[in-house]
């Protein structure tokens, strides 16, 4: 058999496999497949087929990579716990404040060591499981 024969083969096999996990890494890399495919078909030698594969699958990584990152930026500004009121427990030494927020004890840090620590305090962000605390209320 011809190569571009291999190189469908295996497209369409990833295809298929994506199809069954939905993380389109594998679509890349399928399309990538399908190019080099293409080339062979053209007539083009082997270590081109082989470097237009590597490239496209990279590139279309990295532009996912990119994408996906953009999509969880956005998602963190819609969280429905920011705006939210907390109650502080007690300040730690090293201005970590616990807070109870939830029916459960969270860490939180002030967004500025400036700020006063009084008065009702409000959910801006949150970095991993730490609150981030503000004394205006952010709008949602």
């Amino acid at each position: 058999m011809e190569s571009y024969v291999y190189w469908f083969l295996l497209a369409f096999g990833l295809l298929a496999l994506e199809m069954a996990t939905g993380t389109f890494y594998m679509l890349i890399v399928s399309i990538a497949f399908g190019l080099a495919g293409i080339v062979a078909l053209l007539g083009l030698n082997l270590p081109l087929q082989i470097t237009l594969s590597a490239v496209v699958s990279i590139i279309g990584t990295v532009i996912l990579r990119r994408m996906n990152g953009m999509r969880t930026a956005n998602m963190v500004s819609q969280s429905l716990d920011i705006g939210q009121s907390v109650r502080v427990i007690a300040w730690l030494e090293d201005g970590v404040a616990r807070v109870h927020y939830r029916g459960t004890e969270w860490d939180a840090a002030l967004e500025s060591s400036s700020m006063s620590r009084d008065g009702v305090l409000y959910i801006k962000a949150i970095q991993g499981s730490k609150l981030i605390l503000t004394p205006y209320k952010p709008h949602q």
